[in-house]
């Protein structure tokens, strides 16, 4: 059963770090669940708010909807007692509102709500989209607005308004003046995430929109520097931020920006480079070639520095 209410759930997300881990494979692409419990374990011995399991940095995009399962289950019965788990849903409406029963079956305390596949749809279809999956479970829901599935400030009240377990909103697109324009409407009524890759980038700006918490990729394998870096955000100690931007938040996303598809990769290579493989990316991801897993080891190197 849920350990949080939507209204529990929607105040933890805003408190603290959100933590979204990789999904491990073994070298033949098949899903490594004693090494993703394990990591599970590890992850939630830290001060996080959250872990969002088989989400984008987990390929959720690369799962068939029975290993999401099984990817969920094993996050549910790994982390401890009292540390919310968020599911996935995503793909078409049947098959969001089918993975929203699922989680809330394993246990479970919220949903990430993904935007539907590949199709384009209007506020209205979005809007139907989202109200089944509400609908669907008693779970607190968080949309994620990027790409085809972008909410405008009109769709989000109405939806707010509609479904009392909407508790969320997580932004991939950085439009400021979108996002002023739903806090304008909301207030407090949601629970606003910082989901630009990578987060730390902009987590200062979107502190002062009202975006108290972001989703960290980094934190996969620099857990310490990820926490630091968010305790600076929150007390808003801007040199402290920029020094930790400038030796390792820029420098590692020169190296993501080499080529699509590296947000989810280099963290990937992280977790190696730290002692913590957690195996390949599926296809269509690649993996960093040598040259970029040397700068990468460069970049942990310096956060080392930039925690003290």
């Amino acid at each position: 059963m849920p350990t949080h209410t939507p209204t529990e759930l929607a105040e933890r997300l805003g408190s603290g770090l959100l933590s979204f881990p990789v999904t491990h494979f073994t070298p033949d692409l098949a899903f490594d669940e004693t090494a993703y419990r394990d990591n599970i374990a590890r992850m939630s011995k830290y001060d996080i708010a959250a872990l969002f399991a088989a989400g984008g940095t987990g390929e959720f995009f690369s799962l068939t909807p029975q290993e999401v399962g099984t990817v969920l289950r094993a996050a549910v019965e790994s982390a401890p007692s009292g540390t919310p788990i968020l599911a996935p849903a995503g793909h078409g409406t049947a098959q969001a509102v089918a993975m929203a029963r699922d989680a809330e079956a394993v246990g479970a305390d919220g949903v990430l709500l993904f935007p539907p596949y590949l199709t384009e749809a209007s506020a209205d279809g979005l809007t139907a989209h989202v109200r089944a999956v509400c609908e669907a479970t008693s779970l607190g829901v968080v949309l994620y607005s990027r790409a085809n599935a972008v909410y405008t400030a009109d769709t989000v009240a109405a939806l707010a308004d509609a479904c009392p377990n909407l508790i969320g909103l997580k932004d991939g697109v950085g439009d400021l003046e979108r996002i002023t324009q739903i806090r304008s409407r909301l207030a407090d009524r949601l629970v606003y995430i910082g989901g630009l890759p990578t987060a730390e980038t902009f987590a200062l700006p979107y502190l002062e929109l009202g975006a108290t918490t972001y989703s960290s990729a980094i934190f996969n394998f620099l857990p310490d520097f990820a926490l630091a870096f968010y305790d600076a955000v929150r007390a808003r100690d801007r040199a402290k931020v920029q020094e930790m931007l400038d030796r390792v938040v820029l420098p590692y996303t020169a190296i993501r920006d080499r080529k699509p598809g590296y947000a989810v990769s280099i963290v990937k290579a992280g977790m190696d480079l730290t002692g913590h493989p957690a195996g390949p990316v599926r296809p269509p991801l690649t993996d960093l070639d040598d040259t970029e897993r040397a700068l990468l080891a460069r970049v942990i190197e310096a956060s080392r520095l930039a925690v003290v």
